[in-house]
């Protein structure tokens, strides 16, 4: 079921957020992401509406993004195998699965800016 809270947000400015859209552009191809919440989550109502806008902007592939909608007791697909505790949770993987970083509900930056560091840092490590 996809999440409601993952409608990219209208009025979002991907020339504001340019080094954060370049980032998940330029390995759109090549990473996926899977994100749980709850529509009835304010942090998730909070953050991904501006995180679906960045991967929009960013022309990640449908197939390349996977929501997983949680029930308040925060039990849903993939919790479990994911070890899914607080919401939102994003985590980014490599083509062959290895998970390569996670966002966890509050970082000190958007989730889609916090991503982009992230992955350009393990990216670069790596």
């Amino acid at each position: 079921m996809a999440l409601e809270t993952m409608r990219p947000t209208p009025t979002w400015d991907a020339v504001a957020y340019e080094d954060t859209v370049e980032v998940l552009a330029a390995h759109r191809d090549e990473l996926t992401y899977k994100i749980w919440g709850g529509d009835w989550c304010k942090d998730c109502r909070a953050l991904l509406p501006d995180f679906g806008a960045a991967l929009e902007a960013a022309d990640v592939p449908d197939e390349r993004i996977e929501e997983f909608a949680v029930d308040r007791d925060k039990q849903g697909p993939g919790v479990e195998a994911y070890d899914v505790e607080y919401i939102p949770t994003i985590v980014v993987e490599r083509a062959n699965g290895e998970e390569l970083v996670r966002f966890v509900e509050e970082e000190d930056r958007p989730p889609a800016v916090w991503l982009a560091d992230e992955i350009e840092a393990a990216l670069e490590t790596a």
